[in-house]
């Protein structure tokens, strides 16, 4: 990590912070700010409480991640395509040539000397213990690479990386002792520790904090199930991942840090809050018990760190720079699929945007989804798309120019399309996001695919049209081109909501000659916020709203057991009850961070 400090530090992408700052929110609002602005890397020099450095926003713009990996992202991005497509290197062997050097670098090594990381032991109270949000349950290592290996099939090559978050402090955790594992469903993780708890043994976990950037990025990577995210690793950074194996764990030679534990069989304590990347707590739930074995740090190391919260964050081009690179693959993996896009503002696995082909009845004019609905099964049975709880697919023949990418012109072109007595597939209790709040359940939910094809049926409207609503209507706006935000009093149950719904419903059926125009409406606690931006709208409505509960219709109908409306579909997306609190940053560490930008000459005119 000194040598990435180093280098963006010479090559403008990283400003010192020399003097002391509180890990207790202080670095974390630090961070906020400087990442708002699209600002450098930082390097905390005097951490209160801790002789450790600690870096932040290292991948804080796609421009700097790429700068990071600007002597391998080519060829890596050559090796990704190479595999889904490998009669490339065939038709094109010249500009192929240097994807079998890269690819050596890919093979783990392991170190034949002592490596740098055995050189101190030291405490988890030694290390930077920084708080991100008020209501965090404590210290969390927010980049962590967590290291285990398959109990049916050891060694590296099996093995998993992964980037769950660990707390460090609070709780009922023993300090030095104890440190809480969060890891969410569909995770390799997963697959290891129910192999090993299946035999009877603690699953031995490492947790590598630092070395180099390649290593954090492949801990996201989304990789098939039994590749070792080290391959990945050494290919991005142009250097083997090296390791050593020292009292029955794996040691990152490179790290900075190495925590090392044991998880053992049905031991869990609770874990959380944790201000995440949805922009909200996740909230206390059980989770795995790691239990300390030895924490071991390099001489001059650092300790890296993000903070997650509401879209778009540093993580945030963590996705860029996937999409980047796995981008062409996926369409490949998915027949008839072209493009896929999940989408940021809603925190990733809440909604998927797709565009897929439409060919089976290339003899009739297409009438209703035939070929998407297969795409749409697929993509909810591929990885981690299979989190996704709302994904909206249009057809490729309908538009060939229109990309997911442009996500304004995308919902603009469904709503246009779109049939809700036709269009709506949901899929009842089933899997969502482990940090999805929407349920009332940890883990369980509904999802919906919205599939439209064919011609344009509406023009969307772009005034607002004047209505007459119900009585306990606060407000009401227009969204966005064919969307209504409609301000209602605080949610209180669902079977109060079922009551506002039909008396809304039957206000609305009243007047569905002022409604063709306006295929959506948001109900809403404050519509001035949802019409304030595209990605206040897309936040609130897709994050807060479990479909199977949460969706409504004008003039609805049920045909056997399939559900539609004549009107404009109402997504409920009042904060409820269950949901998770906002993330709010706190007022008087806010003043305390304006001063040491007052104060601070390496802080002026950064935060």
């Amino acid at each position: 990590m000194a040598a990435c400090v180093a280098d963006l530090e010479k090559n403008g992408h990283l400003v010192r912070i020399k003097e002391e700052v509180n890990p207790d929110l202080e670095m974390a609002s630090i961070h906020l700010r400087v990442h708002e602005k699209g600002g450098p890397a930082i390097l905390f020099e005097n951490v209160k409480g801790t002789n450790y450095p600690a870096v932040s926003n290292l991948f804080g713009t796609l421009e700097r991640s790429k700068f990071m990996f600007r002597d391998t992202l080519n060829l890596v991005e050559k090796m990704v395509q190479l595999k889904g497509d490998p009669m490339q290197a065939l038709k094109k062997p010249l500009a192929n040539i240097a994807v079998p050097f890269a690819a050596l670098k890919a093979l783990p090594k392991k170190s034949l000397f002592n490596a740098p990381i055995l050189q101190n032991k030291i405490n988890i109270s030694d290390l930077p213990l920084i708080k991100h949000w008020p209501m965090d349950g404590g210290a969390y290592v927010t980049l962590p690479i967590v290291y285990t290996e398959d109990a049916d099939k050891p060694g590296v090559m099996n093995s998993n990386l992964g980037m769950y978050r660990i707390q460090l402090t609070g709780n009922d955790y023993i300090l030095d002792k104890e440190v809480g594992l969060h890891y969410q469903i569909h995770r390799g993780i997963g697959v290891h520790q129910t192999k090993a708890n299946a035999l009877g043994k603690p699953l031995n976990v490492s947790i590598f904090v630092g070395g180099p950037p390649s290593h954090s990025f492949a801990a996201v990577m989304p990789l098939p199930e039994g590749l070792s995210e080290l391959t990945f690793a050494g290919a991005l950074g142009g250097r083997r991942f090296r390791y050593i194996k020292h009292n029955g764990h794996v040691l990152s030679s490179d790290a900075d840090f190495v925590i090392t534990g044991k998880v053992y069989p049905k031991e869990n304590k609770a874990e959380g809050p944790f201000g995440d990347h949805l922009g909200y707590y996740s909230l206390k739930h059980d989770f795995p018990l790691m239990k300390v074995d030895q924490v071991y740090a390099r001489n001059n190391a650092i300790w890296p760190f993000t903070v997650v919260g509401r879209p778009p964050q540093e993580d945030t081009s963590f996705g860029n720079l996937i999409h980047e690179i796995t981008g062409s693959i996926i369409p490949k993996e998915i027949p008839g699929l072209h493009e896929v896009n999940a989408v940021d503002e809603a925190g990733v696995h809440p909604l998927l945007f797709a565009i897929g082909s439409e060919r089976y009845t290339p003899y009739y004019e297409i009438s209703q989804p035939a070929e998407l609905l297969t795409i749409a099964n697929h993509i909810l049975g591929f990885g981690q798309m299979s989190l996704a709880k709302f994904l909206w697919i249009s057809a490729k023949e309908d538009n060939p120019s229109l990309s997911v990418n442009d996500k304004e012109a995308f919902f603009i072109h469904m709503l246009e399309r779109v049939d809700w007595s036709r269009d709506l597939h949901f899929q009842t209790k089933t899997t969502i996001d482990t940090l999805d709040y929407s349920s009332t359940e940890l883990n369980a939910g509904s999802k919906v695919v919205i599939a439209a094809v064919g011609k344009r049926k509406r023009d969307l409207g772009k005034e607002k049209p004047s209505l007459n609503l119900t009585t306990k209507c606060v407000s009401f706006d227009l969204a966005f081109p064919g969307v209504l935000a409609i301000q209602y009093p605080a949610f209180r149950n669902y079977s109060g909501a079922k009551e506002e719904m039909e008396e809304l419903d039957k206000a609305l059926a009243m007047q569905l000659d002022k409604l063709d125009s306006y295929p959506l409406i948001l109900l809403c606690d404050d519509s001035k916020f949802i019409a304030n931006s595209f990605s206040n709208l897309i936040w609130s409505a897709f994050t807060r709203a479990n479909p199977s509960h949460d969706i409504y219709g004008v003039k609805y109908s049920q045909e056997y057991k399939h559900w539609g409306c004549e009107g404009p579909l109402i997504i409920d997306c009042r904060m409820k009850p269950h949901n998770a609190p906002y993330l709010e940053l706190d007022p008087e560490v806010e003043k305390k961070v304006d001063k040491l930008g007052e104060k601070g000459k390496s802080l002026y005119g950064i935060i």
